[in-house]
């Protein structure tokens, strides 16, 4: 049966108020068309009893918390912002592990919520968890691929209620909820963002270092691979980003042999994220994308662009 948005939009408030009733809910807004879906449900079912939060990680894309706050203005949803940023950072510093890290940013999370849900009053935590994220991180029989931050990370003492609003809709459903509830196409439309962040576009180890050079990276792959595709150079991906690689290689500066990062670029083709295949990217965008790279950020000497489908991959490096 065809998945009508309407009526899971009606099914879903109806849920949500059953779920919450007179209590205080407090949400995670990303920015990303899951949370922002998921509060404006919120928003409509328990009107006056939601507290959106946006948890500024140290592990956003540039001017983040910029973008995401005007975004749910321009929704009708009032948003809290919290730097919690030197936390995460001094916390996942030195962190290679992409478990350990998916689990350590899950539980800070809900540290910082209870805080903030402490102050507010509130006992339900409303979250944007879709399908693939519980899929992937196994349990009940099936085998993990990797935990997600909403669903691995969450500690077993947990003080909140969880109440997931959109945990049985996978990405095209989430969208088509999205546009269904009047959402602008620039929140409906966006590409997926890890829970995790920029934490799992650095391969291996964290460092300061290597965390702006990642934000820089993946600034550049948005703002050429978007241009691109508005001019109708190429297909707009599913998803597209940049990450690094631990190890640095060999390049020149004049007559000197230098050493600096490898910055991988990846761009895929999907519906729901469970499989992808690698986008085709003409060779133009890539060439540009690859002489603003190492041109503009000082740590990165070479970049390379991944052409694996998943599977055997994942769309993320971590």
């Amino acid at each position: 049966m065809a998945f009508n948005p309407e009526n899971f939009i009606k099914e879903a408030t109806s849920d949500i108020k059953t779920k919450v009733g007179k209590k205080r809910a407090i949400i995670a807004v990303s920015g990303g068309v899951d949370s922002m879906v998921a509060a404006t449900l919120a928003s409509k079912a328990i009107p006056g009893q939601l507290v959106a939060v946006f948890v500024d990680t140290g592990f956003m894309r540039k001017n983040e918390a910029i973008h995401v706050k005007e975004a749910s203005e321009k929704v009708g949803i009032p948003l809290k912002v919290v730097d919690a940023s030197e936390r995460f950072i001094g916390k996942l510093e030195g962190v290679s592990d992409p478990e350990e890290k998916r689990k350590i940013i899950g539980g800070l999370f809900i540290k910082v919520f209870e805080e903030v849900a402490k102050k507010e009053r509130v006992d339900v935590l409303v979250q944007g968890t879709i399908a693939p994220d519980w899929i992937e991180s196994g349990g009940s029989g099936r085998q993990m691929i990797k935990s997600h931050h909403n669903v691995g990370g969450l500690p077993k003492n947990m003080k909140l209620e969880l109440c997931e609003p959109l945990r049985e809709l996978y990405k095209h459903e989430v969208r088509m909820t999205g546009k269904a509830l009047g959402l602008p196409p620039y929140v409906f439309e966006r590409q997926p963002f890890p829970g995790p962040a920029l934490a799992v576009r650095i391969v291996g180890e964290i460092t300061r270092e290597r965390l702006e050079i990642v934000r820089d990276a993946c600034a550049i792959v948005e703002e050429e691979i978007d241009s691109a595709s508005t001019k109708g150079k190429m297909e707009r991906p599913w998803q597209y980003f940049a990450a690094i690689f631990p190890s640095k290689t060999v390049g020149v500066a004049g007559d000197e042999r230098i050493y600096k990062y490898t910055i991988v670029v990846r761009a895929v083709r999907s519906l729901d994220g469970m499989t992808a295949n690698f986008s085709i990217i003409p060779h133009e965008v890539l060439g540009a994308i690859s002489t603003r790279i190492t041109n503009e950020i000082r740590g990165a000497g070479r970049v390379v662009y991944d052409i694996t489908n998943k599977p055997p991959s994942t769309i993320e490096m971590e």
